[in-house]
């Protein structure tokens, strides 16, 4: 099976042999609590590799190195992001996925902070207006929800959607970027 072309410079592992989608390492967690629950934020050494909304455990840090400093700068970040202080987020961001998924996230990355789109229209930015579903399945595997804001898009019908914190917590952030923007 051939692998997807990814940037040399990160370490990746496949994470399904069958799907093929590599996925970037992580070496270093910090798990936190904020407004939303446990937020558990995964970093290597290029940036951050994913955020779990609702993450079970206790708040706790592992790792070390700069992939350490990027997690605790993004528990900054979100902390601040989530009392209205920040509306862009700094830390980088590594992202494994399909060529498809990638896409799909580089358009979540362009709608701004207290806007929201629909699953019809991201689509149709891409060039596949019929691919409504396929946005919203690209949006639920998104690896940083918030720092890749999947929670901006809705359904066309103007109900929420999905969201992998829930629909409640999608609404939650919601109206906190509404209510500041």
């Amino acid at each position: 099976m051939r692998r997807p072309a990814y940037p040399l410079e990160h370490s990746v592992i496949e994470s399904s042999t069958f799907t093929g989608v590599v996925m970037p390492r992580h070496a270093a967690t910090v798990c936190f609590p904020s407004p939303l629950g446990l937020v558990e934020v995964e970093c290597a050494d290029a940036g951050v590799t994913r955020v779990r909304l609702g993450a079970r455990g206790r708040p706790r840090e592992v790792g070390d190195g700069e992939a350490l400093e990027h997690a605790r700068t993004t528990r900054m970040e979100i902390l601040a992001y989530l009392d209205g202080r920040l509306r862009q987020f700094t830390v980088p961001v590594v992202l494994g996925g399909t060529p498809f998924q990638r896409e799909v996230w580089a358009k979540l990355q362009a709608v701004g902070y207290g806007k929201t789109r629909t699953y019809g229209e991201i689509a149709a930015e891409l060039g596949k207006p019929r691919a409504a579903r396929a946005v919203g399945t690209a949006c639920g595997a998104n690896p940083v929800p918030i720092l890749v804001p999947c929670h901006r898009i809705v359904a066309g019908n103007g109900s929420g959607g999905g969201f992998a914190g829930g629909i409640r917590m999608k609404n939650q952030l919601l109206d906190l970027e509404q209510g500041r923007a």
